[in-house]
């Protein structure tokens, strides 16, 4: 997995030197993609400002299924919509599962949030079961947080 404080780090520094929200998540996507083997596919998703449906930032991996979701529609728009992370061991049991990419078996919705703001997320797609934990979360959480900095700034 990334290491949380290093990414953290360089996503500050990013920060301090103008760069703005875009420049940030695609670092973020890049560099988790480039760290970690299990992750096949690594996304960034943004919620439109006027809160009706999320639409893909960016992505490494596979061609992606969908470049929209509405509310509460996949993994996605099923962390938007409650407002929380998602973990999905094995999707295949999911009949309504919309995968991001073809081979995608878990994967891991970390919400970029600022208080009860949801702006989007990064989403993390494995071709193995079970690929992602409490730790791959708490992770990706730390950097959420710091892309939240960003967005919440730009957004006012």
């Amino acid at each position: 997995m990334v290491n949380p404080t290093e990414l953290v780090g360089e996503l500050q520094q990013m920060r301090d030197d103008g760069f703005l929200s875009d420049a940030l998540l695609r670092h973020t996507v890049k560099t988790i993609a480039g760290a970690d083997e299990r992750a096949h596919w690594v996304g960034a998703f943004l919620v439109r400002e006027e809160g009706e449906g999320l639409w893909l930032h960016n992505y490494v991996g596979e061609p992606a299924q969908f470049a929209e979701v509405e509310p509460g529609a996949g993994l996605w728009g099923t962390a938007a919509s409650a407002k929380s992370n998602q973990t999905v061991p094995d999707v295949t049991v999911d009949e309504d599962y919309v995968a991001c990419g073809p081979d995608v078996r878990s994967e891991l919705v970390v919400l970029i949030r600022g208080g009860s703001d949801v702006f989007g997320g990064i989403n993390l797609g494995s071709e193995d079961a079970s690929a992602f934990g409490e730790e791959d979360e708490a992770a990706i959480q730390a950097v959420t947080d710091k892309l939240a900095e960003q967005i919440a700034l730009e957004r006012r």
